[in-house]
């Protein structure tokens, strides 16, 4: 099994010491094989809060030129033979995840991780699963488990 740290909408202009506590030993994403960042991380330094982790991150609606031209608008994690679309999403909230959804509709795509609504959300869609971790600033994010398949779980921090 391989477990995977899912956060998004930080909206941090620096690492933060809760931020960088979450890959601790015996914390959320300890365990962690690597991390997404779902966007609107707002300072690519925040990103080193993870090391020694990987982080996969995507772009997001607040994020500024530099992480824009750093970080993709999308992309597509594979872990085992499980593929997962990243996107952060954008407009209003509603009907987000049916904006979302074409965006992968060629890759064939076991999951989406994206960010945006700062709402918490895991559940299945035309046989996707749709995984958003909420607002780290909100206190939550996720946890995916990929084995045969993949599921998704919210934790409050």
């Amino acid at each position: 099994m391989t477990l995977i740290g899912v956060i998004s909408d930080t909206h941090l202009a620096k690492p933060t010491r809760e931020l960088a506590s979450l890959v601790n030993p015996g914390s959320v994403f300890g365990d962690a094989s690597f991390i997404i960042h779902c966007g609107d991380i707002m300072d690519l330094s925040v990103l080193e809060a993870f090391a020694p982790k990987r982080v996969v991150a995507v772009c997001g609606n607040m994020d500024g030129h530099a992480i824009a031209n750093a970080l993709p608008a999308k992309t597509v994690e594979r872990v085992e033979r499980i593929a997962i679309g990243i996107i952060h999403g954008w407009g209003p909230r509603e009907n987000l995840e049916a904006r979302i959804l074409p965006e992968f509709a060629q890759l064939e795509v076991d999951a989406i991780c994206y960010g945006h609504t700062h709402t918490p959300a895991s559940h299945y869609r035309e046989g996707i699963l749709l995984f958003n971790p909420g607002s780290f600033m909100s206190g939550t994010v996720g946890l995916l488990e990929v084995d045969k398949g993949i599921s998704g779980r919210i934790v409050r921090l």
